[in-house]
């Protein structure tokens, strides 16, 4: 009995994808990924390498090389020049002779970043750093929480309803908890992550990378694209990238392209793992599901969120003198270090005697005992630290 109630389980399993796949459109379609094969430091053989061993492991994909003719089983769109070699990916992708393509050394507008996949060293998860390469914005900040949604948006494509989500500990990081927590607050919901470090937080240290932690990492693109470099070819030594999927898809609101950076140090395993990547995220549909969610992030008010960020604060011509001094052993983290001395200014002009300082964990706050309570309050008020900090 328990082995027909399992057949009839598989069978019924097999059905319910079966339906899915009818409902999306893409039962018996083959995705069409292209990759430009001119530009790796490994020379063009290695691309072919990879985009064969893509091929043979994909059944639901059909490769498509773009570039010189060369011997092999895979179709071949010919360009012979790098430049003609690009205007042909970006032509048969606004054509939809291909659904997606991976490349190196491409330029995204301002505005558009990729969204890489790593594997994280001693676990072996999955780990979305967003962002590796492209630009947000030019305000840092305002880039971070705009990586968040990209990296969100990725993760949802990749299958994962509900991604979990961490914020590496750099400057910004904390005006950038801050900025996610009235989103998720307004309505638009952010699974923060948990440190794997006793004290937790979603303010994630370097070990978090380490372990994978959150399914997404937040960062600025110059630390992330860093991290997928040490992370893909921390074996190798560093000429040849062989972990990881790459540098991931260009994502910006209202980009319509699937584009997919490599490095030109990726190796064979990485040009596969790429094009798989690009597969998924063709069957994910990331271009819908990044339109659903840059909908729902401008319902719960992110375009005010990144005004705030911008607006130039009002000049204050009242003078501020420190109170006097007292022992001052409570501590009050979750201050970025950019804004930790004008917490100390807002802090004395509530006549609260306050110091700056540096935990193990990031900047800090220092107040009397007595204090601590008030001082927290008035830093919330003027948005240094997160309403929600505590249950981070």
């Amino acid at each position: 009995m328990d082995k027909l109630k399992e057949t009839k389980n598989m069978i019924g399993e097999i059905f319910l994808e079966i339906g899915e796949a009818l409902d999306s459109g893409q039962f018996g379609i083959q995705s069409r990924i292209g990759i430009t094969t001119l530009g790796s430091e490994h020379g063009i053989e290695n691309i072919i390498k990879g985009a064969e061993k893509a091929q043979k492991e994909n059944i639901d994909l059909k490769v498509v090389l773009i570039g010189p003719k060369i011997e092999t089983s895979l179709e071949i769109a010919e360009a012979n020049t790098e430049n003609e070699m690009y205007t042909k990916m970006e032509e048969l992708l606004d054509k939809g002779e291909i659904d997606a393509c991976v490349t190196m050394h491409y330029n995204f507008p301002i505005g558009v970043a990729t969204v890489g996949k790593a594997i994280t060293p001693g676990l072996g998860r999955d780990l979305y750093l967003a962002t590796t390469t492209g630009t947000a914005s030019a305000n840092r900040v305002e880039s971070m929480i705009k990586n968040t949604l990209y990296g969100i948006i990725t993760a949802k494509a990749m299958g994962i309803d509900n991604p979990s989500v961490g914020i590496l500990n750099l400057d910004g990081s904390r005006q950038v908890e801050t900025a996610l927590r009235k989103l998720n607050a307004n309505g638009y919901n952010i699974n923060f992550g948990e440190s794997a470090r006793a004290d937790g937080g979603c303010v994630m240290r370097g070990n978090d990378l380490l372990s994978g932690s959150s399914d997404v990492m937040v960062t600025d693109t110059l630390t992330g694209n860093l991290m997928m470099k040490i992370l893909s070819s921390f074996t190798t030594g560093g000429n040849y990238e062989s972990s990881g999927d790459g540098y991931g898809p260009g994502i910006g609101e209202n980009y319509g392209r699937i584009i997919l950076i490599l490095s030109r140090a990726s190796g064979v395993p990485v040009v596969a793992n790429a094009i798989g990547y690009a597969g998924k995220l063709v069957k994910g549909r990331l271009t819908n599901k990044a339109k659903e969610e840059f909908q729902k992030a401008r319902d719960a008010g992110l375009e005010n969120i990144l005004n705030e960020l911008t607006k130039a604060p009002a000049k204050s011509e009242k003078k501020i003198t420190m109170p006097d001094k007292e022992v001052v052993v409570g501590q009050i983290s979750g201050i970025d270090i950019m804004d930790l001395e004008s917490a100390v200014q807002v802090l004395w002009q509530e006549a609260v005697y306050a110091e700056s300082g540096m935990g193990c964990t990031g900047p800090i706050v220092l107040v009397s005992e007595k204090n601590l309570a008030r001082a927290i309050d008035i830093l919330k008020k003027n948005n240094y630290v997160a309403t929600e900090a505590e249950d981070c």
